[in-house]
């Protein structure tokens, strides 16, 4: 069954997305699972497959046995550093044909299926190349990760390389469509994603299987917050389509549909904002380090300084992939090219820009149009030109900036006062990266404020105490980026 989120999706009236479907349960299986429709967003169509055919029965017990604790409570293998020797021993055959029966009924590929062959062959590259970590990481927590596995073989490289070119998507570890959203069921169906409560992880590193656990918590967190993003969608085609209309006809007071657009957006948010808010208390601080040691990549990591070789692809040199991030995820960014927050030329950003071709690549798509067609039609400008749209604007700039600050929390929280590791994840440096959209953001609120509104205005009076807390935030996080800087010797 499909099961949509509780707002209602508006008409299928857009004149720019004529392509974009309401119903995700009339669309084909051949369809890239991330595809966006008005009542999925940035969430699957369909809620992600559990079990593969039996053919791949080989695959499926070694991702069930892979967590350190397994669903009944035992040990599994990454307990007691055995992965990889069970499947050096030749537990795993290579089973790349048979992704060749994973077909609907009109001989193309069934990528729900394929997606779901991609994410348990990521879970074991992962979990595969990050063993010896996740040992050293238990030896001596202040000596690091070591080194890596600096090989993956065959019989997971060939399969993982497959899938990730049916899905076009890089071959390792994806925070969409693997790791975090098409990595949940539902323990009761029927409910679907509308509680929190009801949600569990397939596939897990460390203690996620339970849906107590800190692992399960900070995966699921980022599915409760993009259960919302349908409103995003609608939000932003409302916005654009209104905008374009009045481009093409200028008789057209369209003001009051692109402020609709917007109040939509910020409703949105707020929820997404509450969602997000959630993950002090389903993930605890104290337990991330641990669950984190395997979702790291393979560039710009001291654990794999000359990145990793596939056996047997590219002439056996090695490979180099960013690894999973909640900074991959698509809300954000959305906003960032619908608003045309400007940042810096500089080597964060080029990291910022790379991330985006870890995205499914529906959600790529659909963020590049956005982008061109913003920028095109000018919106920041047409925002900026009317009172009450620039205040609407400028209330959903400060929501990027909340969510972005939040993040930053985390980052400082989670990371930095419990790691020495200068690397994020994704192989962004974990201090200076995301501060540096942050800047950006709280740049152009100040920018806008200062810049376009009217002391007249009886709004204004009523914005100052949201500009007084950026400008202290502004001023907090500098201090703070120097701070943690110093003391890390960067």
């Amino acid at each position: 069954m499909s099961v949509t989120c509780e707002e209602k999706p508006l008409p299928d009236t857009s004149t720019l997305f004529p392509h974009l479907h309401s119903n995700p349960a009339t669309l084909p299986l051949s369809l890239n699972p991330f595809t966006i429709t008005t009542t999925t967003g940035f969430l699957p169509l369909r809620p992600p497959r559990v079990d593969l055919p039996a053919s791949f029965a080989a695959l499926t017990n070694l991702v069930e046995k892979l967590p350190i604790v397994r669903q009944d409570g035992s040990p599994g293998l990454l307990a007691n550093f055995q992965l990889g020797n069970t499947i050096d021993a030749g537990a795993l055959p290579d089973l790349s044909d048979a992704l060749d029966e994973l077909i609907v009924q009109d001989g193309k590929p069934n990528l729900s299926s394929i997606t779901t062959a991609f994410r348990d062959y990521a879970f074991l590259a992962s979990a595969y190349l990050l063993e010896p970590c996740w040992e050293a990481w238990n030896a001596n927590r202040e000596t690091g990760y070591g080194l890596g596995r600096q090989v993956l073989p065959k019989c997971i490289a060939r399969p993982l390389l497959k899938t990730a070119a049916l899905i076009d998507i890089p071959p390792f570890m994806s925070y969409a469509a693997a790791y975090a959203l098409y990595n949940y069921r539902y323990h009761d169906p029927a409910i679907g994603y509308s509680r929190y409560s009801n949600l569990r992880l397939i596939r897990a590193f460390e203690q996620g299987l339970d849906p107590r656990s800190s692992e399960a918590g900070f995966v699921l967190t980022h599915v409760d917050m993009v259960k919302h993003s349908p409103s995003l969608i609608q939000g932003v085609t409302r916005i654009l389509d209104m905008i374009e209309e009045s481009t093409r006809t200028p008789s057209l007071n369209n003001r009051d549909g692109v402020n609709q657009g917007f109040e939509i957006l910020l409703s949105a948010m707020e929820k997404i904002e509450a969602s997000m808010e959630t993950m002090w208390s389903n993930s605890l601080p104290r337990d991330y380090n641990a669950y984190r040691t395997f979702i790291f990549g393979i560039t710009s990591q001291s654990m794999f300084p000359n990145g990793v070789v596939y056996e047997g692809h590219n002439g056996n040199k090695p490979l180099f992939f960013r690894g999973e991030s909640g900074a991959n995820d698509s809300m954000i960014p959305l906003l960032d090219h619908l608003l045309e927050i400007p940042m810096p030329a500089n080597p964060l950003t080029a990291i910022l820009k790379d991330f985006r071709a870890y995205r499914p690549l529906p959600h790529r798509q659909f963020l590049s149009f956005v982008m061109n067609k913003a920028t095109e039609l000018g919106v920041a400008a047409y925002c900026r030109a009317d009172p009450t749209t620039a205040i609407l604007y400028l209330q959903l700039l400060d929501h990027v900036r909340s969510f972005r600050w939040r993040h930053w929390l985390f980052v400082r929280e989670y990371i930095l006062k419990r790691s020495k590791h200068p690397t994020a994840t994704g192989g962004s440096p974990i201090v200076t990266w995301l501060p540096n959209q942050l800047l950006a953001v709280m740049d152009l609120m100040v920018d806008v404020y200062e810049g376009g509104l009217s002391r007249e205005n009886g709004e204004f009076k009523r914005l100052q105490g949201m500009m007084d807390n950026v400008r202290k935030q502004r001023a907090k996080l500098e201090k703070e980026v120097q701070k943690w800087c110093q003391e890390r010797g960067w």
